[in-house]
């Protein structure tokens, strides 16, 4: 396990709390542990906010459950999750020096409105932080089985920013973007929490927003087999007060500062214009109007960039995604030292190495150029702005679209993913090395981005060797992304 020290430098680089930071790296481990369980791994299907802050982009909503769709529902029963999560606890202690108590286990098998079968688990682990074993936290699961899956799963790399990281990363079954989109809009729809709208609206901000049509189409088949409507913008009416009420109390521990709730509620008429397929105006990018630099977007924690007295430049990336303006203090070429308002849109390299923060002067909408190693310091205000250009200071983490699809499994009625085969159910106990899902040899298969010949390892390693495309050329393609795991 990472040291106390670690989480509290990450905990005063995002302005979190040390607890919150530690069940976030907890997280990462507990998906790495699934991810490599033979067993859960082909069968349970990450989805919700946590899936959306790990594989796909950065949220800065740091989520505390794990939410999963189960391809097998046979696996719903206490005795089979005790199981397999006595095996994960121990993967984890080997693995990431992590202790998670066997003993503490918990897994509530109920049947939900429809009738189906549902499961709310507990894990407790150890903490820096926890007064005695009384006291551990916890990390919740939500598993189902009754869900419409309806765009085929894709295989993602988790996100994981802390000094442990396994060398060939960690890996997840998760819904594709544009399906996790469409559940947090059902989500919202359905029951209107403060983190549905918060995560709606970040992802309609993002500047890899997906097909509008795509993300309506597959809404309107979860809604049918939910049999409920459709959310519209009148719908949201009705939550109002309840999401006003609730925004501190329930985002507050989870963001480095609260945004207003006015911010976000905002925005709805706009993004169900969008979804609704009405025209949205689209910002152009700073680049086109200053022709300059090449954006600069590392991964979040990742940053690298501090004001003059220490603070993290990671502050106004957060401010941007939450259209807020920052007081930056600034001391200029010829050695003035002022603070401004302004409005953050990118930073970007210059062709001198520089890297600089564009951005438009509050007071009188001018574009300005700011060297990042001559910022004071910067602090957020509640000052909202309505984005000029697109913005652009996100983190990157790659391409969103789906990258790899799962073998072996089919699309059903109404899109649900159906086995090729069946599972057979343990009913008796055998060895742990078929149990517990870790005694498996697997095969990592590796796809060519370049010419897509693939790649069949005994180890998570993506270097490829030299080979040719299919029309018989020198491929340039050196290094593969994991489309898959076999057993």
């Amino acid at each position: 396990m990472i040291s106390r020290d670690e989480i509290l430098t990450v905990a005063d680089e995002t302005g979190l709390t040390p607890n919150v930071v530690e069940k976030d790296y907890v997280l990462g481990w507990m998906l790495g542990a699934i991810g490599a369980n033979s067993v859960l791994s082909p069968t349970w299907i990450f989805k919700g906010g946590t899936c959306l802050k790990k594989c796909y982009f950065e949220t800065y909503r740091f989520s505390e459950d794990l939410d999963f769709t189960l391809r097998d529902a046979t696996q719903l029963e206490r005795e089979f999750l005790t199981t397999q999560f006595t095996a994960i606890a121990e993967w984890l202690y080997e693995s990431a020096g992590i202790v998670v108590p066997a003993d503490r286990l918990v897994f509530d098998i109920h049947d939900n409105p429809r009738g189906r079968k549902s499961c709310e688990g507990r894990v407790y682990y150890q903490s820096y932080f926890a007064g005695g074993k009384q006291d551990l936290p916890k990390i919740k699961l939500d598993v189902t089985a009754d869900e419409a899956v309806v765009m085929p799963v894709t295989r993602q790399t988790v996100f994981y920013p802390y000094a442990d990281a396994p060398a060939q990363g960690i890996h997840i079954h998760c819904y594709s973007y544009p399906e996790v989109f469409a559940e947090k809009v059902r989500a919202l729809g359905e029951r209107g929490r403060p983190r549905d709208l918060y995560d709606v609206i970040n992802l309609f901000r993002n500047d890899q927003l997906p097909d509008a049509a795509v993300v309506q189409d597959i809404l309107s088949q979860k809604c049918a087999y939910k049999g409920i409507r459709i959310p519209v913008l009148e719908d949201m009416e009705s939550y109002k007060d309840a999401l006003q009420g609730n925004w501190q109390p329930m985002l507050a521990h989870q963001l480095p500062s609260l945004p207003a709730f006015e911010v976000y509620w905002g925005v709805l008429p706009e993004f169900f214009n969008w979804l609704e397929g009405r025209a949205v105006e689209e910002k152009v990018a700073l680049a086109e109007v200053t022709g300059s630099g090449q954006v600069y977007r590392p991964a979040y924690g990742r940053l690298g960039l501090r004001t003059l007295s220490g603070n993290s430049l990671e502050i106004i990336r957060f401010a941007a995604g939450n259209r807020l303006c920052v007081n930056l203090d600034y001391t200029d070429n010829e050695g003035h030292r002022s603070t401004r308002v302004i409005e953050p849109y990118s930073l970007r390299r210059a062709q001198n190495g520089n890297i600089l923060l564009y951005a438009v002067r509050a007071e009188d909408g001018q574009i300005r150029a700011y060297k990042t190693d001559q910022i004071n310091d910067a602090s957020i205000t509640n000052r909202t702005f309505i984005p000029r250009y697109r913005i652009e200071l996100g983190p990157a983490r790659g391409d969103i679209r789906s990258v790899a699809q799962t073998s072996g499994w089919l699309p059903g009625s109404l899109g649900i993913l159906q086995s090729t085969s069946r599972r057979t159910r343990v009913s008796r106990p055998i060895s742990r090395s078929r149990t517990s899902g870790f005694g498996s040899e697997a095969t990592y298969i590796y796809r060519c981005p370049i010419c897509d010949k693939t790649f069949r390892r005994k180890t998570q390693n993506s270097t490829l060797n030299p080979h040719k495309t299919k029309d018989g050329w020198p491929c340039s393609g050196s290094a593969g992304y994991l489309e898959d795991i076999t057993y």
